[in-house]
Protein backbone atom coordinates (compact mmCIF):
# COMPACT_ATOMS: atom_id res chain seq x y z
CA UNK A 1 0.00 0.00 0.00
CA UNK A 2 1.45 3.26 -0.76
CA UNK A 3 2.57 5.74 1.63
CA UNK A 4 -0.15 8.65 2.58
CA UNK A 5 0.78 11.61 1.22
CA UNK A 6 1.41 14.29 4.10
CA UNK A 7 0.53 17.81 4.71
CA UNK A 8 1.75 20.38 6.52
CA UNK A 9 0.56 23.78 7.55
CA UNK A 10 1.76 27.26 8.54
CA UNK A 11 -0.26 30.17 9.87
CA UNK A 12 0.61 33.68 9.78
CA UNK A 13 -1.62 36.51 11.08
CA UNK A 14 -4.41 36.46 14.15
CA UNK A 15 -5.95 33.60 15.93
CA UNK A 16 -8.83 33.65 13.95
CA UNK A 17 -6.60 31.83 11.30
CA UNK A 18 -4.98 29.68 13.84
CA UNK A 19 -8.96 28.41 14.46
CA UNK A 20 -9.09 28.35 10.27
CA UNK A 21 -6.02 25.85 10.06
CA UNK A 22 -6.86 23.82 12.75
CA UNK A 23 -10.46 23.53 10.83
CA UNK A 24 -8.79 22.22 8.15
CA UNK A 25 -6.41 20.34 9.54
CA UNK A 26 -9.31 18.53 11.49
CA UNK A 27 -10.25 17.65 7.61
CA UNK A 28 -8.16 15.37 7.01
CA UNK A 29 -8.43 13.22 9.92
CA UNK A 30 -9.46 9.86 8.29
CA UNK A 31 -8.97 10.70 4.92
CA UNK A 32 -6.23 9.17 2.31
CA UNK A 33 -3.91 12.45 3.60
CA UNK A 34 -1.80 12.24 6.96
CA UNK A 35 -0.74 15.39 8.98
CA UNK A 36 2.86 16.64 8.85
CA UNK A 37 4.36 18.79 11.84
CA UNK A 38 7.67 19.29 9.55
CA UNK A 39 7.03 21.11 5.81
CA UNK A 40 10.84 20.09 5.14
CA UNK A 41 9.15 16.59 5.43
CA UNK A 42 5.56 17.47 3.71
CA UNK A 43 4.42 16.63 0.33
CA UNK A 44 2.03 19.76 0.33
CA UNK A 45 2.39 22.48 2.04
CA UNK A 46 -0.66 24.94 3.09
CA UNK A 47 0.37 28.53 4.03
CA UNK A 48 -2.71 30.20 5.29
CA UNK A 49 -1.84 34.30 4.99
CA UNK A 50 -3.04 37.01 6.44
CA UNK A 51 -3.42 40.38 4.30
CA UNK A 52 -5.31 42.66 6.94
CA UNK A 53 -2.68 44.96 5.71
CA UNK A 54 -0.10 45.56 3.40
CA UNK A 55 3.00 44.27 6.00
CA UNK A 56 0.96 41.25 6.56
CA UNK A 57 0.72 40.66 2.89
CA UNK A 58 4.54 41.16 2.39
CA UNK A 59 4.96 38.55 4.88
CA UNK A 60 2.79 36.28 3.45
CA UNK A 61 4.35 36.76 -0.20
CA UNK A 62 7.67 36.73 1.43
CA UNK A 63 6.76 33.04 3.92
CA UNK A 64 5.29 31.21 -0.03
CA UNK A 65 7.82 32.53 -1.94
CA UNK A 66 10.85 31.50 0.47
CA UNK A 67 9.54 27.78 0.56
CA UNK A 68 9.11 27.97 -3.27
CA UNK A 69 12.73 28.88 -3.65
CA UNK A 70 14.27 26.58 -0.65
CA UNK A 71 11.19 23.57 -0.61
CA UNK A 72 10.40 23.14 -4.17
CA UNK A 73 13.65 22.43 -5.99
CA UNK A 74 14.32 19.90 -3.33
CA UNK A 75 11.07 18.02 -3.80
CA UNK A 76 9.97 18.31 -7.46
CA UNK A 77 6.64 17.40 -8.12
CA UNK A 78 4.93 18.26 -4.67
CA UNK A 79 2.42 21.47 -4.02
CA UNK A 80 2.19 24.70 -2.37
CA UNK A 81 -1.65 25.79 -1.56
CA UNK A 82 -2.27 28.99 -0.02
CA UNK A 83 -5.25 30.04 1.89
CA UNK A 84 -6.77 32.49 4.08
CA UNK A 85 -6.99 36.44 4.05
CA UNK A 86 -4.27 36.72 1.16
CA UNK A 87 -6.31 34.99 -1.74
CA UNK A 88 -9.88 36.38 -0.29
CA UNK A 89 -8.63 39.90 -0.86
CA UNK A 90 -6.64 39.33 -4.10
CA UNK A 91 -8.31 36.75 -6.15
CA UNK A 92 -7.06 35.75 -9.55
CA UNK A 93 -4.13 38.34 -9.18
CA UNK A 94 -2.37 36.02 -7.54
CA UNK A 95 -2.60 33.11 -9.68
CA UNK A 96 -0.25 35.18 -12.34
CA UNK A 97 1.86 36.47 -9.80
CA UNK A 98 2.88 33.02 -8.13
CA UNK A 99 2.90 30.60 -10.56
CA UNK A 100 4.72 28.91 -7.86
CA UNK A 101 1.64 27.69 -5.68
CA UNK A 102 -0.40 24.81 -6.80
CA UNK A 103 -4.06 26.34 -5.77
CA UNK A 104 -5.75 29.23 -3.80
CA UNK A 105 -8.18 28.77 -1.61
CA UNK A 106 -9.90 31.79 0.12
CA UNK A 107 -11.16 31.67 3.86
CA UNK A 108 -14.40 31.14 2.11
CA UNK A 109 -13.06 27.70 1.16
CA UNK A 110 -11.51 26.06 3.05
CA UNK A 111 -14.05 23.81 3.74
CA UNK A 112 -13.32 22.45 0.40
CA UNK A 113 -9.75 22.25 1.28
CA UNK A 114 -9.73 17.89 1.28
CA UNK A 115 -11.55 18.29 -2.17
CA UNK A 116 -8.92 20.94 -3.84
CA UNK A 117 -6.11 17.94 -2.59
CA UNK A 118 -7.78 14.89 -4.03
CA UNK A 119 -8.15 17.30 -7.64
CA UNK A 120 -4.50 18.30 -6.98
CA UNK A 121 -2.48 14.55 -6.64
CA UNK A 122 -5.47 12.47 -8.00
CA UNK A 123 -5.70 10.39 -4.87
CA UNK A 124 -8.95 10.13 -3.51
CA UNK A 125 -9.15 11.66 0.06
CA UNK A 126 -12.51 10.24 1.47
CA UNK A 127 -12.80 7.36 3.35
CA UNK A 128 -15.56 5.48 4.56
CA UNK A 129 -15.91 6.13 8.01
CA UNK A 130 -18.41 5.02 10.97
CA UNK A 131 -16.89 7.83 13.18
CA UNK A 132 -17.78 11.51 13.32
CA UNK A 133 -15.06 13.49 12.03
CA UNK A 134 -13.61 16.11 14.56
CA UNK A 135 -14.30 19.34 13.74
CA UNK A 136 -10.84 20.55 15.79
CA UNK A 137 -7.45 18.89 16.56
CA UNK A 138 -5.46 21.30 19.03
CA UNK A 139 -4.25 19.81 22.56
CA UNK A 140 -3.37 21.59 24.99
CA UNK A 141 -4.26 23.58 27.71
CA UNK A 142 -5.50 26.40 26.22
CA UNK A 143 -8.15 26.55 23.09
CA UNK A 144 -9.30 29.74 20.88
CA UNK A 145 -13.25 29.25 20.10
CA UNK A 146 -14.71 31.52 17.43
CA UNK A 147 -18.09 32.83 17.82
CA UNK A 148 -18.52 34.46 14.46
CA UNK A 149 -17.32 35.90 11.29
CA UNK A 150 -16.73 38.69 9.21
CA UNK A 151 -18.28 42.01 10.34
CA UNK A 152 -20.81 44.10 9.94
CA UNK A 153 -18.60 47.76 10.74
CA UNK A 154 -17.56 50.04 8.19
CA UNK A 155 -14.52 51.26 10.18
CA UNK A 156 -12.88 53.68 7.31
CA UNK A 157 -9.54 51.59 7.45
CA UNK A 158 -10.46 47.63 7.71
CA UNK A 159 -10.27 45.91 5.03
CA UNK A 160 -11.75 42.69 7.02
CA UNK A 161 -15.29 43.18 5.88
CA UNK A 162 -14.48 42.58 2.18
CA UNK A 163 -12.10 39.35 3.27
CA UNK A 164 -14.16 37.97 5.64
CA UNK A 165 -17.77 39.02 4.23
CA UNK A 166 -20.36 40.23 6.50
CA UNK A 167 -21.22 39.22 10.32
CA UNK A 168 -22.37 35.69 10.79
CA UNK A 169 -23.16 34.64 14.55
CA UNK A 170 -22.34 30.67 15.15
CA UNK A 171 -25.75 28.95 16.56
CA UNK A 172 -25.12 28.58 20.20
CA UNK A 173 -25.84 24.91 19.89
CA UNK A 174 -22.14 24.76 17.70
CA UNK A 175 -20.21 26.93 20.60
CA UNK A 176 -21.58 24.24 23.21
CA UNK A 177 -20.77 21.66 21.07
CA UNK A 178 -17.42 22.77 20.24
CA UNK A 179 -16.40 23.52 23.91
CA UNK A 180 -17.35 20.34 24.72
CA UNK A 181 -14.91 19.10 21.76
CA UNK A 182 -12.11 21.61 23.01
CA UNK A 183 -11.99 19.59 26.61
CA UNK A 184 -12.38 16.53 25.39
CA UNK A 185 -8.64 17.48 23.98
CA UNK A 186 -7.49 18.81 27.06
CA UNK A 187 -8.69 22.81 26.42
CA UNK A 188 -9.02 24.18 30.34
CA UNK A 189 -9.47 27.78 28.77
CA UNK A 190 -11.59 28.69 26.30
CA UNK A 191 -10.91 32.16 24.80
CA UNK A 192 -13.81 33.17 22.59
CA UNK A 193 -12.39 35.22 19.38
CA UNK A 194 -14.52 36.37 16.47
CA UNK A 195 -13.92 40.52 14.85
CA UNK A 196 -16.36 41.66 17.44
CA UNK A 197 -17.09 39.32 19.81
CA UNK A 198 -20.06 41.81 21.60
CA UNK A 199 -22.04 41.77 17.94
CA UNK A 200 -22.91 38.41 18.96
CA UNK A 201 -26.65 37.10 17.85
CA UNK A 202 -27.14 40.81 16.04
CA UNK A 203 -27.80 38.11 13.15
CA UNK A 204 -29.66 35.29 14.44
CA UNK A 205 -33.57 35.06 15.15
CA UNK A 206 -33.58 35.18 18.37
CA UNK A 207 -32.60 37.28 21.82
CA UNK A 208 -29.37 35.41 22.53
CA UNK A 209 -26.24 38.27 22.93
CA UNK A 210 -22.81 37.59 23.84
CA UNK A 211 -23.60 37.20 27.81
CA UNK A 212 -25.54 33.98 27.05
CA UNK A 213 -22.60 32.52 24.87
CA UNK A 214 -20.46 33.09 28.41
CA UNK A 215 -22.67 31.61 30.45
CA UNK A 216 -23.60 29.11 28.32
CA UNK A 217 -20.13 28.17 28.21
CA UNK A 218 -18.63 28.61 31.97
CA UNK A 219 -21.62 25.76 32.15
CA UNK A 220 -19.65 23.27 30.06
CA UNK A 221 -17.54 20.91 32.65
CA UNK A 222 -14.22 20.75 32.76
CA UNK A 223 -13.91 24.74 31.95
CA UNK A 224 -12.10 26.31 34.22
CA UNK A 225 -11.49 29.91 32.57
CA UNK A 226 -12.81 31.55 29.97
CA UNK A 227 -11.53 34.31 28.15
CA UNK A 228 -13.18 37.22 25.88
CA UNK A 229 -10.95 39.24 23.13
CA UNK A 230 -11.81 41.56 20.18
CA UNK A 231 -14.76 43.55 22.63
CA UNK A 232 -16.06 46.42 20.73
CA UNK A 233 -16.73 49.85 23.43
CA UNK A 234 -20.15 49.90 22.28
CA UNK A 235 -21.04 46.63 22.85
CA UNK A 236 -19.78 46.05 26.91
CA UNK A 237 -23.25 46.10 28.01
CA UNK A 238 -24.12 46.17 31.99
CA UNK A 239 -25.78 41.94 31.21
CA UNK A 240 -22.03 40.98 29.56
CA UNK A 241 -20.38 42.43 32.63
CA UNK A 242 -22.89 40.80 34.95
CA UNK A 243 -22.35 37.43 33.24
CA UNK A 244 -18.58 37.82 33.95
CA UNK A 245 -18.95 39.12 37.47
CA UNK A 246 -21.34 35.66 37.59
CA UNK A 247 -19.10 33.36 36.80
CA UNK A 248 -15.91 32.51 38.64
CA UNK A 249 -14.30 30.84 35.72
CA UNK A 250 -14.47 34.16 33.62
CA UNK A 251 -11.23 36.09 33.65
CA UNK A 252 -11.48 39.34 34.66
CA UNK A 253 -10.00 40.52 31.31
CA UNK A 254 -11.15 42.42 28.83
CA UNK A 255 -9.77 43.16 25.37
CA UNK A 256 -11.29 46.36 23.85
CA UNK A 257 -10.06 47.68 20.84
CA UNK A 258 -10.58 51.72 20.98
CA UNK A 259 -8.33 52.88 18.22
CA UNK A 260 -7.65 56.13 19.27
CA UNK A 261 -9.64 58.65 21.47
CA UNK A 262 -9.77 61.80 19.42
CA UNK A 263 -12.93 62.60 18.69
CA UNK A 264 -12.09 63.93 15.27
CA UNK A 265 -10.09 61.14 14.27
CA UNK A 266 -12.19 58.78 15.46
CA UNK A 267 -15.11 60.11 13.67
CA UNK A 268 -12.84 60.17 10.32
CA UNK A 269 -12.11 56.50 11.14
CA UNK A 270 -15.82 55.91 11.20
CA UNK A 271 -15.63 55.25 14.74
CA UNK A 272 -17.99 56.45 17.84
CA UNK A 273 -16.71 57.56 21.16
CA UNK A 274 -13.72 59.60 22.86
CA UNK A 275 -11.51 60.13 25.37
CA UNK A 276 -14.30 61.36 28.01
CA UNK A 277 -16.75 58.82 26.61
CA UNK A 278 -13.75 56.13 27.07
CA UNK A 279 -12.93 56.45 30.54
CA UNK A 280 -16.26 56.89 32.07
CA UNK A 281 -16.84 52.88 29.77
CA UNK A 282 -13.25 52.00 31.70
CA UNK A 283 -14.97 53.76 35.18
CA UNK A 284 -18.40 51.40 34.83
CA UNK A 285 -15.95 48.62 33.82
CA UNK A 286 -13.65 48.34 36.78
CA UNK A 287 -16.85 49.39 39.05
CA UNK A 288 -18.32 45.91 38.48
CA UNK A 289 -15.21 44.23 38.11
CA UNK A 290 -12.43 45.51 40.31
CA UNK A 291 -9.55 43.42 39.17
CA UNK A 292 -10.27 43.42 35.90
CA UNK A 293 -7.41 43.10 33.23
CA UNK A 294 -7.43 45.53 30.65
CA UNK A 295 -5.91 45.70 27.02
CA UNK A 296 -6.79 48.14 24.03
CA UNK A 297 -5.62 48.50 20.63
CA UNK A 298 -4.51 51.78 18.79
CA UNK A 299 -3.65 53.19 15.30
CA UNK A 300 -0.90 56.26 14.98
CA UNK A 301 -1.15 58.34 12.09
CA UNK A 302 -4.38 58.15 10.41
CA UNK A 303 -5.00 60.69 7.85
CA UNK A 304 -5.82 63.85 9.25
CA UNK A 305 -4.26 63.07 13.18
CA UNK A 306 -2.54 66.21 14.06
CA UNK A 307 -0.11 66.55 17.11
CA UNK A 308 -2.40 67.91 19.31
CA UNK A 309 -4.77 64.62 18.69
CA UNK A 310 -1.11 62.38 19.93
CA UNK A 311 -1.19 64.55 22.99
CA UNK A 312 -4.96 63.96 23.61
CA UNK A 313 -4.78 60.09 23.34
CA UNK A 314 -1.51 60.39 25.33
CA UNK A 315 -3.20 62.08 27.99
CA UNK A 316 -5.86 59.92 27.82
CA UNK A 317 -3.26 56.55 27.95
CA UNK A 318 -2.34 58.25 31.61
CA UNK A 319 -5.52 58.45 32.84
CA UNK A 320 -6.92 54.90 31.22
CA UNK A 321 -4.05 52.98 32.85
CA UNK A 322 -4.40 50.22 30.56
CA UNK A 323 -2.17 46.82 31.22
CA UNK A 324 -1.67 46.00 27.80
CA UNK A 325 -1.43 48.57 24.88
CA UNK A 326 -1.17 46.86 20.85
CA UNK A 327 0.20 50.42 18.50
CA UNK A 328 0.09 50.11 15.14
CA UNK A 329 1.17 52.15 12.32
CA UNK A 330 -1.71 53.32 9.92
CA UNK A 331 -1.63 51.42 7.02
CA UNK A 332 -3.18 52.76 3.82
CA UNK A 333 -4.87 50.09 1.99
CA UNK A 334 -6.58 49.86 -1.43
CA UNK A 335 -10.01 49.58 -1.12
CA UNK A 336 -10.89 51.64 1.62
CA UNK A 337 -12.02 54.98 2.45
CA UNK A 338 -9.27 55.61 4.36
CA UNK A 339 -6.66 55.31 1.74
CA UNK A 340 -8.54 58.48 0.04
CA UNK A 341 -8.69 60.78 2.46
CA UNK A 342 -6.49 63.86 2.27
CA UNK A 343 -3.85 64.73 4.77
CA UNK A 344 -1.94 61.51 5.06
CA UNK A 345 0.50 61.74 7.62
CA UNK A 346 3.87 61.33 6.41
CA UNK A 347 5.37 57.28 7.30
CA UNK A 348 8.42 58.56 9.32
CA UNK A 349 6.08 60.82 11.54
CA UNK A 350 3.48 57.86 11.62
CA UNK A 351 6.27 55.30 12.86
CA UNK A 352 7.74 57.93 15.20
CA UNK A 353 4.17 59.23 17.09
CA UNK A 354 3.64 55.16 17.56
CA UNK A 355 6.68 54.58 18.82
CA UNK A 356 5.98 57.33 21.40
CA UNK A 357 2.93 55.72 22.29
CA UNK A 358 4.29 52.30 22.66
CA UNK A 359 6.86 53.59 25.25
CA UNK A 360 4.32 55.68 27.20
CA UNK A 361 1.91 52.14 27.45
CA UNK A 362 5.28 50.20 28.15
CA UNK A 363 5.69 52.62 30.84
CA UNK A 364 2.92 52.55 32.59
CA UNK A 365 2.17 48.58 31.95
CA UNK A 366 5.94 47.67 33.07
CA UNK A 367 4.59 49.33 36.71
CA UNK A 368 1.26 48.06 36.78
CA UNK A 369 3.47 44.76 36.05
CA UNK A 370 5.07 45.12 38.72
CA UNK A 371 2.59 45.93 40.81
CA UNK A 372 1.34 42.21 41.10
CA UNK A 373 4.56 40.94 43.28
CA UNK A 374 3.32 39.90 46.64
CA UNK A 375 0.50 38.46 44.97
CA UNK A 376 -1.16 35.09 44.91
CA UNK A 377 -2.53 33.92 41.51
CA UNK A 378 -3.80 31.24 39.77
CA UNK A 379 -1.10 30.12 36.90
CA UNK A 380 -1.93 27.81 33.98
CA UNK A 381 0.84 25.61 33.28
CA UNK A 382 1.94 26.08 29.34
CA UNK A 383 5.02 23.82 29.10
CA UNK A 384 8.67 24.07 29.22
CA UNK A 385 10.92 27.12 27.36
CA UNK A 386 13.13 25.29 25.32
CA UNK A 387 15.74 27.68 25.17
CA UNK A 388 16.68 27.61 29.35
CA UNK A 389 13.99 24.42 30.65
CA UNK A 390 11.96 26.97 32.92
CA UNK A 391 8.79 26.25 33.56
CA UNK A 392 6.01 29.10 32.16
CA UNK A 393 2.54 29.30 31.97
CA UNK A 394 0.16 31.78 32.12
CA UNK A 395 -1.79 33.73 35.22
CA UNK A 396 -5.59 35.34 34.00
CA UNK A 397 -4.43 38.74 33.75
CA UNK A 398 -2.18 37.58 30.35
CA UNK A 399 -4.31 36.62 27.22
CA UNK A 400 -1.97 33.77 25.26
CA UNK A 401 0.87 34.79 22.89
CA UNK A 402 0.60 38.83 23.14
CA UNK A 403 0.90 39.68 27.19
CA UNK A 404 4.08 37.93 28.92
CA UNK A 405 4.13 34.72 30.75
CA UNK A 406 4.71 33.88 34.48
CA UNK A 407 8.48 31.92 34.68
CA UNK A 408 7.98 29.38 37.51
CA UNK A 409 9.75 27.30 39.85
CA UNK A 410 8.28 23.96 38.62
CA UNK A 411 4.54 22.44 37.32
CA UNK A 412 3.25 19.99 35.23
CA UNK A 413 2.09 21.60 31.97
CA UNK A 414 -1.79 21.65 31.65
CA UNK A 415 -2.09 22.14 35.33
CA UNK A 416 -3.60 25.38 37.38
CA UNK A 417 -1.26 26.17 40.32
CA UNK A 418 -1.06 28.64 42.82
CA UNK A 419 1.98 30.95 42.57
CA UNK A 420 3.22 33.86 44.36
CA UNK A 421 4.82 36.45 42.17
CA UNK A 422 8.06 37.71 43.11
CA UNK A 423 9.40 39.57 40.41
CA UNK A 424 8.56 41.06 37.18
CA UNK A 425 10.34 41.56 34.34
CA UNK A 426 8.89 43.95 31.81
CA UNK A 427 5.19 42.25 31.14
CA UNK A 428 6.45 38.88 32.31
CA UNK A 429 6.55 37.64 36.06
CA UNK A 430 8.31 35.52 38.42
CA UNK A 431 6.27 33.20 40.47
CA UNK A 432 7.05 30.65 42.88
CA UNK A 433 4.70 27.73 43.68
CA UNK A 434 2.44 28.33 46.98
CA UNK A 435 1.45 24.85 48.08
Amino acid sequence: MPQALSVAFITLGCPKNEVDTDRMRASLVGSAFSRCEDPEDADIVVVNTCSFIQDATEESVGTVLEIAAEWLPVHPGRHIIVAGCMPARYGADLTEAMPEVSAFVPVSEEGALLRVLESLTGVVGTKETRTKKPSRTVSGPSAYLQISDGCHRACAYCTIPSIRGPYVSRSLQDVVAETRELVSLGAREIVLIGQDITAYGRDLDSDETLAHVVRAVCAVSGVDWVRLMYVQPDGVTDDLLMAMAENANVCRYLDIPLQHASRPVLRAMNRSGDSDAFLRLLEHVRAILPDVVLRTTLIAGFPGETAGDIRELKRFLSDALFDYVGVFVYSPEDGTPAAALPAQVPLRTRRARAQGLRDLADAIGFDRAAGRVGQTVEVLVEGVDPDDGVVVGRWRGQAPEIDGLVLLDGGTPGTIVSARIVDSLGYDLEGESVA
